[in-house]
């Protein structure tokens, strides 16, 4: 059986049975649809629109995310990227358009919708205590129990193991779980949210920004990371702004500019040149370039 706790759609600890250990409990994310075959699509959104009030801050939006597969999306400061995976995540409903999960249309009214269908969202601040250990925080909200008369008590020895082993099969070796997750460099940080994400059931991983605060050498680590959960069969949606980080990664990419799709490309179709051109403004930049020429 799994090392895993039981965890209901909230995300709290459903603790064992009495005299049942960790080990015999099922997963957490027990109710999470299993991973599809590679390339087929488990999330498509066609036409996705956001108003607030009278601010457009999303229109005409489209994008498909695919098992097994690297979806980037790219825009400069204010261009509706973390409108769009806000959405995904079930934190805003959308306004227009539709969004399609698993064949079905959906229409989120909680992360904890997104979350029983297997979209976990990692954001630039990772939620981590840095004060505590990482096993701590491995399973911050979710700790497993194992009874002990007359009480229940958190199962140290199963949470340290199982921290362990999850960052390993995600390639992480890291000295000593019991260390300050505040300790680890922006880059292991980064690599212990995603395990994290993956162990309690990810299909779909959504990572807002996680190169944008790092150093040339720990960007490259958390590229390596998503390449790993790649190859374990989740769809990653990758929010960057450095298109230097997206292409060597992605499948597809979708550009974003003031809340608009400036278009959607798989890789054989576009060159990190015109993509980086297309996100600079094109026109704009080559403009900005004669006029800056002496």
């Amino acid at each position: 059986m799994t090392d895993r706790a039981t965890a209901d759609p909230a995300g709290t600890t459903t603790p064992p049975l009495a005299g049942a250990s960790v080990e015999e409990v099922a997963g957490p994310a027990g109710s999470a649809p299993e991973l599809p075959e590679p390339h087929s699509t488990i999330i498509e959104v066609d036409g996705l629109g956001k108003n607030y009030g009278n601010v457009i801050a999303l229109s005409d939006v489209s994008i498909v995310v695919n098992a097994a597969e690297v979806t980037c999306i790219l825009g400069d400061n204010g261009a509706g990227k973390s409108t769009l995976i806000k959405i995904l995540a079930g934190v805003h409903q959308h306004s227009a358009g539709t969004m399609t999960i698993d064949g079905a249309e959906r229409k989120f009214t909680s992360p904890r919708d997104a979350l029983a269908l297997g979209i976990a969202t990692v954001y630039q601040d990772l939620a981590v205590v840095p004060l505590m250990p990482i096993w701590r925080n491995f399973f911050l909200g979710s700790e497993p129990t194992r009874w002990m008369p007359p009480v229940r008590r958190l199962d140290v020895t199963a949470m340290k193991r199982i921290t362990r082993g999850e960052l390993l099969k995600m390639g992480i070796d890291l000295r000593d779980v019991d260390q300050p997750i505040g300790t680890l460099s922006g880059g292991e940080r980064q690599s212990v949210a995603i395990a994290r994400a993956v162990y309690f059931g990810a299909r779909v991983l959504i990572l807002d920004e996680p190169t944008a605060a790092l150093g040339v050498k720990q960007a490259g680590v958390v590229l390596r990371y998503i390449a790993q959960a790649r190859d374990r069969g989740l769809g990653v949606v990758f929010i960057t702004h450095n298109p230097h980080h997206a292409y060597p990664i992605g499948d597809r990419f979708l550009l974003l500019s003031r809340g608009r799709s400036l278009g959607e490309y798989a890789k054989p179709d576009i060159t990190i040149d015109e993509l980086t051109r297309q996100m600079a403004g094109g026109a704009e930049l080559e403009a900005l370039a004669h006029e800056l020429k002496r």
